[in-house]
């Protein structure tokens, strides 16, 4: 039922190679692990959609970046800045917070995107 009481008789032999003498996973498993988790943000640069909220936040441009739908950024230009800047604002806060994994914020089709 949880992994922690699965037999691992019935594991692959690449999961097994991974796993160390105590059970756990080894150093190159969770550099393997890492890697999937930034193919799974479309790799896009956290740095970089900071960067572009930093100076185009109010054009919405990190929107576009991140892979939202094109009503999302006009909405941002259309509402003078995303509700006079203070959208952007919270999204640069937010971004920043959670840089090391923006794939929640990566195709949000929502307009806040937190």
């Amino acid at each position: 039922m949880f992994a922690a009481s699965a037999d691992i008789s019935e594991a692959s032999p690449a999961l097994l190679a991974e796993l160390d003498a105590s059970g756990t996973y080894t150093a190159a498993a969770k550099k393997q692990q890492n890697a999937v988790l930034s193919v799974k943000s479309g790799d896009k640069s956290a740095v970089l959609a900071i960067v572009l909220d930093f100076f185009l936040g109010g054009l919405g441009i990190h929107r576009a970046y991140l892979g939202t739908k094109t009503f999302t950024w006009v909405g941002y230009i259309l509402t003078c800045g995303g509700i006079f800047g203070i959208v952007p604002l919270v999204d640069f806060v937010v971004l920043i917070i959670n840089a090391n994994d923006i794939s929640e914020y990566v195709d949000n089709t929502r307009f806040f995107m937190w």
